[in-house]
């Protein structure tokens, strides 16, 4: 399964079991086991580059488990096919997300004239506040 240019994921990899879907769907939905839920070790993967599993693995995503195993449900369609391409793709964009290297964020500081506005600010709003009460400075 090719998720990236420079991915593909082997399907021995990839481990799908069919369960029955909640829902609507009628009689159909308590004897057809149409939802997918799609199992991939990203932890013990060795077709993943190690920057990516890194990444993948320090997101916070409830789908991924303690033991760094992604897992997708899929089940918004009504046939096993469909559900699986929908879980399948779900996964190639989960590992996508992982391949972009975030840019390096550069701390700056604010500007001198930045600081006299916003001290400017909170005294003009301190003066409107204290024009409210009664007394004042007098």
């Amino acid at each position: 399964m090719t998720t990236t240019p420079a991915i593909a994921i082997p399907e021995d990899e990839i481990v799908e079991r069919f369960v029955r879907a909640s829902g609507p769907g009628g009689q159909n939905v308590n004897k057809v086991s149409t939802a997918v839920e799609l199992r991939f070790d990203i932890a013990n993967s060795p077709t993943l580059p190690e920057p990516v599993r890194e990444r993948l693995l320090a997101r916070r995503d409830r789908r991924v488990t303690l033991d760094g195993v992604l897992v997708i449900s899929a089940q918004r369609f009504r046939t096993q096919e469909r559900n699986r391409e929908d879980a399948r793709e779900r996964l190639a964009a989960f590992i996508a997300a992982g391949t972009h290297v975030p840019k390096p964020r550069v701390a700056t500081r604010p500007s001198r004239a930045a600081k006299a506005r916003r001290m400017d600010d909170k005294r003009e709003r301190s003066t409107i506040k204290r024009g409210r009460t009664g007394r004042g400075w007098d």
